[in-house]
């Protein structure tokens, strides 16, 4: 997942006083479709031992992306051949077709046995970002297995979603099951640099093909635990929408001189007044325009006094509960655009006057505004016209999908949830403060669900894109018998949904 990777409504909540919605049955009306027995999600020894080891030998392929244009491909290659090795059912079985899309992405189509049912889709990237072995505990790319865990980049994000989801599918195949619901399994190989020649070509046939999709489910929110000091539960998150993106750069241009006689202001130095402005004018706060302020009320009773009372009275405690996650990097970016300096390039030598600098700034827009709301903002701080503004790239924030009694992909992951983790009674509907491929997806349905089914805790967090990124034998085991269960419960009828009461 591009950075900063965990899409999470209830991290804004990490300094304030624990923030989510919450989702609990009360009792189920209604049943599930039962067309054949279930498969029971039971692996043998010698079963937990292969994925183990199929795990640690896609952890080794060092399918990096390192920009926009910039691949390794050779590796992303490798990976496709290895995919057939690792998963031979998959790839020979006679209802399910297989295509590379992009030269490096994959596309697998699992014909269902019911036509009238509408197909779903699985998301996951092959790509990784780049790892210096620097801070590591043991190289990157090593695949290494050490204290019931498995060591490497793409362990988190997000070589553990595309493998489970292929070794789930495999085993499932092995027991002969025959999916009655249709469905695609998309695996990207530039998620981490826009997805522009792998999810977004993918999604381009599909559209050539007139498919409607029920739903996506894609990476994005995990199960946290401990994230939140006053409760003591886990949670588990599913993200229904995502923040939208701007990428703009800001040029100065002026005469280039020698610095023994230096003009009164240089092209650094007004680019740097303007960016000066921009981080110390933050945009508004738009607490009160998102879905956030909806959800704490929600989940109010789940907390001690005070902050049960807090919560449950926002329309007092607004405008000090909006103050408070201002104060925190975090809990800001959910009330607000955020902007981000990243990069920052000018002068070529210590005695010249550069004729040019330039200073490249990522937003992350909030769902209350616009890319033009954005850039209407930006040009009105800056105030100064020798400061030139170009858009690398921007798309508006996604829509909110559906979290009702109605939303047939919400209410499957969440009854999956209840199923492989018993423990964990609170599952929330979150934002994605940060974004995935799911966003090239849009044209073919308006439920979209990002949730990665493994447990998160703090320091777990930030490995992601990190050092020493890692995942337990156990949680890697436990997310393939999740989708293991998510693909055997998408053949229900929609009818046949659960009735849950919300709170």
């Amino acid at each position: 997942m591009a950075r900063p990777l965990i899409c999470v409504l209830i991290l804004a909540a990490v300094q304030l006083l624990g923030i989510a919605t919450v989702s609990r049955a009360k009792g189920v009306r209604g049943r599930e479709y039962q067309a054949r027995p279930r498969i029971p999600a039971q692996f043998d020894a010698e079963e937990r031992t292969a994925m183990k080891e199929a795990l640690k030998a896609a952890i080794q392929i060092p399918t990096v992306s390192f920009g926009p244009e910039e691949f390794n491909t050779t590796a992303l290659a490798e990976f496709g051949e290895f995919m057939r090795r690792a998963f031979p059912t998959v790839f020979n079985t006679s209802f399910i077709q297989h295509e590379v899309v992009g030269e490096y992405s994959h596309l697998f189509t699992v014909q269902g046995s019911d036509p009238s049912l509408q197909p779903y889709l699985l998301l996951a990237h092959i790509d990784v970002v780049p790892a210096p072995e620097e801070g590591w505990d043991v190289p990157p790319f090593s695949g290494l297995e050490s204290d019931g865990f498995i060591h490497g980049r793409g362990t988190l994000d997000n070589k553990n979603s595309l493998m489970a989801t292929l070794q789930a599918l495999e085993l499932l195949l092995v027991r002969n099951y025959v999916p009655r619901r249709s469905f695609f399994i998309a695996l990207g190989h530039d998620e981490e640099v826009s997805g522009k020649y792998g999810a977004q070509k993918i999604s381009a046939l599909l559209q050539a093909r007139d498919v409607q999709l029920a739903f996506i489910v894609d990476e994005g929110s995990f199960v946290l635990d401990g994230f939140i000091p006053s409760l003591k539960k886990p949670i588990a998150m599913i993200s229904v929408t995502e923040k939208g993106g701007l990428d703009l750069l800001l040029q100065v241009d002026m005469t280039p001189g020698h610095s023994s006689a230096p003009p009164k202001e240089t092209s650094i130095g007004i680019l740097a007044a303007a960016v000066a402005r921009l981080e110390q004018t933050p945009m508004p706060n738009m607490f009160e325009d998102g879905t956030l302020a909806t959800t704490l009320q929600l989940l109010a009773k789940e907390f001690p006094f005070p902050a049960s009372i807090v919560l449950s009275n926002l329309w007092l405690f607004r405008p000090l509960v909006s103050r408070l996650m201002e104060k925190n990097d975090i809990t800001n970016a959910f009330i607000r655009t955020t902007t981000a300096l990243t990069m920052f390039n000018a002068g070529v030598k210590v005695n010249v006057i550069p004729p040019v600098a330039q200073a490249t700034i990522n937003f992350r827009i909030h769902q209350a505004q616009t890319v033009q709301e954005v850039l209407e903002f930006v040009k009105n701080v800056v105030a100064d016209e020798r400061v030139q503004m170009h858009v690398l790239s921007a798309f508006e924030p996604l829509p909110v999908s559906p979290s009702d009694d109605q939303a047939l992909g919400y209410h499957l992951l969440r009854q999956t949830i209840k199923s492989v983790f018993p423990e964990v009674s609170i599952v929330v509907p979150g934002t994605c403060i940060a974004n995935t491929d799911s966003r090239h997806y849009q044209n073919l349905t308006t439920n979209i669900y990002r949730f990665n089914p493994v447990y998160l805790q703090p320091q777990g967090f930030s490995s992601i894109h990190g050092v020493n990124e890692k995942i337990s034998i156990e949680a890697y085991e436990t997310q393939v018998k999740f989708m293991f269960e998510l693909i055997q419960n998408s053949d229900i009828q929609p009818a046949c949904i659960p009735h849950l009461h919300e709170l």
